[in-house]
């Protein structure tokens, strides 16, 4: 696939995302390879889609209203990478944290991997202190 159509296809993964989860979920299946590699920050590794689905299908019941916006997308070869910032009210429980109905605003910047029309790989990287600030789990530090 041309970069064109490799950003194309990436951008088609974070758009779907913002519809509700079973299109989430949905797009998950189109889109990427049954072997999936995620490499995440905080010791989140999954090899598989099952995994990732169950994951993705976790943070949406946490934040119902999940929505991103793609602030930035560069892709070269075979990889695409995106930073975006993600909104979300937390209603349900995640990562072990209960729910604390506080509205959270994060930025994540995601680097895929594609071959043969999916994504067969992902590193992803996002701002988990500001997260944990956010949802009063951490004290922000007074300036």
């Amino acid at each position: 696939m041309s970069v064109k159509e490799n950003k194309a296809l990436a951008h088609r993964l974070y758009e779907r995302w913002n519809k509700d989860k079973a299109t989430a979920l949905a797009v998950i299946d189109e889109l990427c390879t049954t072997d999936l590699a995620v490499h995440g920050g905080g010791g989140d590794e999954f090899r598989g889609i099952k995994d990732f689905k169950k994951s993705m299908g976790e943070l949406f019941d946490a934040f119902p209203d999940l929505r991103l916006k793609i602030d930035d997308m560069v892709a070269e070869g075979d990889k695409v990478a995106t930073r975006y910032t993600w909104t979300g009210t937390h209603k349900g429980a995640f990562a072990g944290i209960p729910p604390t109905n506080k509205k959270l605003t994060m930025w994540e910047i995601d680097i895929i991997r594609i071959a043969g029309g999916k994504i067969v790989e992902s590193w992803a990287r996002s701002d988990t202190l500001g997260m944990m600030q956010q949802l009063g789990l951490i004290p922000t530090p007074k300036k």
